[in-house]
């Protein structure tokens, strides 16, 4: 079996010492010292011409069998890649909200406005609503409102010198009872602070 390329094989020099036994069998065959050489070197040839070929065949085969296991290898990373893929999509189906893309809004950087449910649904019922729920005392007086619970709960105000006390929400005004200040009165800031407030509500 061939273990070393032929085609890098040099012709040996059959006139030195190192092939006088060859070259003797041949002078027994009535060769003279030049034609014995000349044999020798054209017996070589043709030997190296035939492992040449046996060369070559080899390297097509041991070519073609790699080629075959790349192509294997090829056939079973696109095998376990397509039996991944349906897995996910399976996965995907039995589990929608799973992959449901995450939506990353802002963080608003305005004050959220809460004005009286009185008066949100009077705008939409498509009532006339005076400004004055959307002023400062207004969204004030929803405030109170909608912190109450139930009629008996305390609610927690600040008092006169600063402190914060607890006041029976019976004490506490309802905003619907609490007196409005007709659009016409508003004073000017009062005026714009609360129309932008209602336009952002409609």
């Amino acid at each position: 079996m061939l273990t070393q390329n032929p085609n890098e094989a040099i012709r040996p020099d059959f006139t030195t010492q190192e092939h006088k036994d060859a070259r003797q069998k041949l002078f027994d065959e009535g060769f003279n010292a030049d034609q014995a050489a000349r044999s020798l070197s054209a017996l070589w040839t043709l030997t190296n011409n035939a492992d040449k070929e046996h060369w070559a065949l080899k390297q097509r085969r041991r070519h073609e069998a790699e080629r075959r296991e790349e192509e294997e290898e090829e056939e079973h990373r696109q095998l376990i890649k397509d039996e991944q893929e349906a897995a996910r999509l399976e996965d995907r189906k039995k589990n929608k909200n799973k992959y449901v893309p995450l939506v990353r809004g802002k963080v608003p950087s305005d004050p959220t406005i809460i004005p009286a449910q009185y008066a949100l649904r009077k705008m939409k019922a498509g009532d006339y609503c005076e400004l004055h729920y959307f002023t400062n005392k207004g969204l004030e007086d929803a405030k109170v409102s909608n912190l109450l619970a139930e009629p008996d709960a305390l609610v927690m105000l600040p008092a006169a010198d600063g402190l914060h006390s607890w006041v029976p929400a019976a004490a506490v005004k309802d905003p619907k009872s609490a007196p409005i200040v007709k659009d016409e009165n508003l004073s000017w800031e009062d005026f714009n602070e609360a129309a932008p407030r209602m336009i952002a509500s409609m």
